[in-house]
């Protein structure tokens, strides 16, 4: 007498693993290797499953389940449970569900319809559900190995399960992304950086002799204190000879509004003081410890304090001469603008216009509005640059040549003479803005000069050149607007010796060609 239908099936779930393949093997077909089954994991499928997965039959579905006992439970094991099946059954976690008898059987783990079957784990097919009549008549899609690899293509059957729509192409933009122009930025100010250390080392020589002089010479007043803020300091530069007042330079330094210190005035002040001219190098603060109008207010206050205590050191409060190098010259330029509006609208105001003699703008910018877009491509970048001028809508309020063209005639009568001093090789700051300015001067009626400087670039009209001693045209231009009317002033000039030279001139060319300003 058989057994019952689920004895059945439970002496062939217990059947060895040899007896399964010796009848795996019976029926496969004469002449094909018989193919073993390699369980690699315990598998949750009812065993009628796996038996007909291993003699490639269909699956009807279930008819009786049984339960493996569990370990460490005392409840009995029970050989029968519900015959009928269950509505929505477990799937497969290692094969996919079939119902139909026209289904093709399924494969072994591994195994494709081009080859034996591999060693590499199946992939789960999760998702299908028995009762889908699709899913029995549809064609059946040829399997291959999935390739291996890093490179290798393809959506696993569980991803392809999830989401069978095609993604959505990626939008492409012809802005930089913000890794892309962040990576742009950091290279571009690394590369400034090591053209301006190169630059720095091979000038050192002339750097360590003015820095001595700077730090141990007798005629160096420095961190004098002249406002509330930090950096409301100022050096003098004291001639050696002061017998009677000395004509006064207050000198603004430059810095691209960034790096700007009064130290850098050293060799200028130097030179104007073994001319027999007190030099004040009036320090400010820089972005982002403050902005253009910071700037310019600490410039004014410096101003200030040279008009009214200059004497107390021996200075001439009757010569008093405004100059500027670079964006030193531009907040110069918007110090002495702002100070002539103030004055001419009857404002109070700490110290006059009327005190400066002449002013030496070298090398500087007086039209921000034409220069935003120079400074973009020179590494100064737009954002950084209207953030130093406190936004785009107040480029005309610190542009002294905008500030000319719309100032009043008595405003225009207060100015002294504007002295405009560029080279024609200046890439940082084009001469061409100089030469603007000057002309506006011109139209308004203001007095106003200019001098260029045949292939001279950013730096060698105020470091190369005086480095190099012998004649310097700057400070001849300077003394020669200074003594003016003064002829025993311009006889002692005459006699005095020549500066000598403090750097090689291998270094100077070398380090003109490096130059990142």
């Amino acid at each position: 007498m058989p057994p019952p239908p689920n004895m059945a099936v439970q002496a062939r779930m217990r059947m060895p693993e040899a007896t399964q393949n010796f009848a795996a093997a019976m029926c496969c077909p004469r002449g094909a290797p018989p193919v073993p089954r390699r369980v690699t994991r315990p598998s949750s499928c009812p065993p009628e499953r796996l038996l007909a997965s291993a003699l490639r039959l269909p699956y009807l579905g279930p008819t009786t389940t049984t339960s493996r006992p569990r370990r460490n439970s005392q409840r009995p094991r029970s050989l029968a449970r519900s015959t009928a099946p269950p509505t929505h059954p477990r799937p497969c976690p290692a094969k996919r569900e079939f119902e139909s008898p026209t289904t093709p059987p399924p494969r072994l783990r591994g195994e494709s319809q081009c080859g034996p079957p591999s060693r590499r784990r199946a992939r789960c097919w999760r998702g299908a559900t028995p009762s889908a009549a699709a899913a029995a008549t549809a064609p059946r899609r040829p399997c291959s190995p999935r390739p291996r690899g890093p490179g290798a293509s393809g959506a696993s059957p569980r991803r392809s399960a999830r989401t069978s729509a095609t993604p959505p192409p990626r939008r492409t933009s012809s802005r930089a992304s913000p890794s892309r122009s962040s990576s742009t930025l950091g290279y571009r100010w690394m590369s400034q950086l090591l053209a301006l250390t190169i630059y720095a080392i091979l000038l050192m020589p002339g750097f360590i002799q003015v820095g001595y002089y700077y730090f141990f010479s007798s005629q160096v007043r420095r961190s004098i204190v002249y406002g509330e803020q930090p950096r409301n300091r100022l050096d003098l530069y004291i001639p050696e000879d002061n017998s009677r007042p000395c004509p006064v330079v207050a000198f603004v330094t430059g810095g691209a509004w960034i790096i700007g210190y009064k130290a850098w005035g050293a060799l200028l002040g130097r030179r104007l003081a073994e001319r027999g001219i007190i030099v004040a190098c009036i320090d400010y603060r820089n972005f982002p410890q403050g902005t253009i109008g910071d700037m310019v207010n600490d410039a004014s206050q410096g101003i200030s304090f040279v008009c009214n205590n200059i004497a107390n050191y021996g200075g001439d409060p009757n010569q008093i001469y405004l100059m500027g190098q670079s964006a030193g010259a531009h907040i110069a330029a918007c110090a002495l603008m702002e100070q002539a509006v103030k004055e001419s609208g009857g404002h109070p105001v700490s110290w006059s216009v009327t005190q400066i003699k002449a002013y030496f703008g070298l090398s500087g910018g007086y039209n921000i509005h034409s220069l935003v877009d120079h400074f973009h491509e020179r590494g100064l970048y737009r954002s950084i640059f209207l953030s130093i001028m406190e936004g785009e809508e107040s480029l005309s309020r610190y542009s002294p040549e905008i500030i000319a063209k719309t100032s009043s005639a008595e405003t225009i009568a207060l100015l002294p003479l504007i002295v405009l001093m560029h080279g024609t090789g200046d890439y940082s700051i084009p001469s061409s803005a100089s030469q603007t300015f000057v002309d506006v001067l011109h139209q308004v009626g203001a007095q106003a000069r200019l001098l260029l400087y045949e292939g001279k670039t950013h730096t060698d009209i105020f470091l190369q050149d005086p480095l190099r001693g012998g004649r310097d045209p700057l400070v001849e231009d300077v003394l020669s607007v200074i003594h003016a009317d003064d002829a025993i002033a311009r006889q002692k000039v005459a006699l005095a010796p020549t500066p000598r030279r403090l750097v090689f001139e291998w270094q100077l060319k070398l380090a003109r060609q490096i130059s990142p300003f």
